[in-house]
C-alpha cells in the first residue's frame, strides 16, 4: 500500500486544489504526494508544495486519514490529510513539475459538486462547516474513469 500525504489549504472558504483531465474528465486533488525514501510525511508535502505550487508551507494537525483499496487498475493507497497555511508566495502552477493543468481555489460549499481524489469532500465539508474532529474514515468509495 502506497501512501500519499496532503495538505488542506483553506482561504476565505476556498480550498486549493489541483486539476487534472483523464481523458474527458476532470479530477481535483490536494497538494501532496508520494514520500521519497527517508523523508517524513510533512517533508513530503512541504516539497511538493515548493515543486509544484512554488509556496512554503506550515504542515499543522493530522486532519483525516482514509483508505482506496485495491483496484483492477490501481494499487492500493492510504490518504493522510493535514491542515496547513501558506507562509510563504503565491501559488503559482510548476508545469515541468506537474501534470495537473491548473490550480484552481474551489469554495468549500462547492467541493461535493467536483470529482476530488481522495473523494472526501463530504468529510471535508462536515469538519470544516461543522467544525467536526478529523477522523479516520476507512474505505474511500473512488470512482475511476
Amino acid at each position: 500500500m502506497r501512501c500519499r500525504p496532503a495538505l488542506i489549504l483553506v482561504e476565505r472558504n476556498h480550498i486549493l486544489l489541483m486539476k487534472y483531465q483523464y481523458g474527458n474528465d476532470f479530477v481535483y486533488n490536494l497538494p501532496g504526494g508520494n514520500p521519497d525514501p527517508g523523508e517524513t510525511l510533512a517533508e513530503t508535502i512541504m516539497r511538493e508544495c515548493q515543486e509544484e505550487l512554488n509556496i512554503e508551507v506550515e504542515v499543522g494537525n493530522l486532519l483525516m486519514v482514509g483508505d482506496i483499496l485495491p483496484s483492477e487498475n490501481r494499487d492500493a493507497s492510504v490518504h493522510i490529510l493535514f491542515e496547513g497555511k501558506i507562509i510563504s508566495g503565491i501559488p503559482v502552477l510548476q508545469p515541468e513539475q506537474t501534470t495537473a493543468l491548473e490550480i484552481v481555489w474551489v469554495s468549500i460549499s462547492e467541493i461535493t459538486k467536483i470529482h476530488m481524489y481522495p473523494n472526501v469532500s463530504e468529510e471535508l465539508q462536515d469538519m470544516l462547516f461543522l467544525q467536526k474532529p478529523g477522523k479516520y474514515v476507512g474505505a474511500i468509495r473512488q470512482s475511476w474513469f
